[in-house]
């Protein structure tokens, strides 16, 4: 008789068991979102130099003006007095270097003053006037061609201007008006240091060169400050009797 041996090997019993699937876990399904939205930003972040510069060429399309006014390329310096030979409405000699230091907004016109050049001196003065607290940071320049002196209703006006004399063609030497226009349709802006550097158009927006001209005060902000010092170059001559 024989008998099973209590060590004896027995089958190997297998039990397979079900895996969970994705969707039934949660925690994985949220991990797999949040890792996608991740990645979305990652690829957005870096296609955005990509997307502003597509969106700033095909739908701002920059002209290289700033705004309004027409940038001078090059711009003109101030000519010395032996070039522009200013003089007050007395006669007396104005050295072109004293109208530095501060931004100038300029009208050339014969003294008569047309209608153009009342209309550009009460767009000149509005301007300074709108500007508020930054007003003194820019001057009212007049500068009067031919020998007409000018008109006495207008003097009033002018209480804060400076209104200086020279001979056109020395004036067409530092500004120059666009093609086929006077040179006494324009207004000229010049920059503190004597620079001639913004023309603004024959039929011009008061609005729009306002903002041109705030934008120039605030970016020059560092850099200028209102007033002159009168050590260095002395004081504007203005209009005989009237404050400045």
């Amino acid at each position: 008789m024989s008998h099973d041996a209590p060590n004896a090997a027995q089958p190997l019993n297998l039990s397979v068991h079900d895996l969970p699937t994705p969707s039934a876990d949660p925690d994985a399904a949220a991990r797999t979102r949040v890792g996608r939205i991740k990645m979305a930003l990652i690829l957005l972040a870096c296609a955005s130099p990509v997307i502003a510069s597509y969106f700033t060429y095909y739908v701002i399309r920059p002209t290289g003006q700033p705004g309004h006014g027409v940038l001078i390329q090059p711009p003109v310096d101030l000519p010395p007095a032996a070039s522009l030979p200013l003089t007050d409405l007395q006669g007396q000699a104005v050295e072109p270097r004293s109208l530095r230091d501060q931004w100038l907004l300029v009208v050339v016109a014969d003294g008569a003053c047309d209608s153009t050049c009342e209309k550009l001196l009460y767009a000149q003065r509005q301007l300074r006037e709108t500007l508020g607290r930054e007003k003194d940071r820019l001057d009212r320049v007049w500068i009067v061609t031919g020998e007409t002196p000018p008109r006495a209703d207008l003097l009033p006006a002018l209480a804060e201007a400076s209104v200086l004399r020279a001979p056109r063609e020395a004036v067409a030497h530092w500004l120059r008006p666009a093609p086929g226009e006077p040179l006494s349709s324009h207004l000229y802006l010049v920059d503190p240091m004597g620079v001639w550097m913004m023309r603004f158009p024959v039929a011009f927006e008061p609005a729009k060169v306002k903002r041109d001209v705030e934008r120039v005060l605030r970016a020059s902000t560092s850099w200028d400050r209102a007033g002159r010092d009168p050590a260095i170059v002395g004081p504007v001559t203005t209009t005989p009797g009237l404050a400045r």
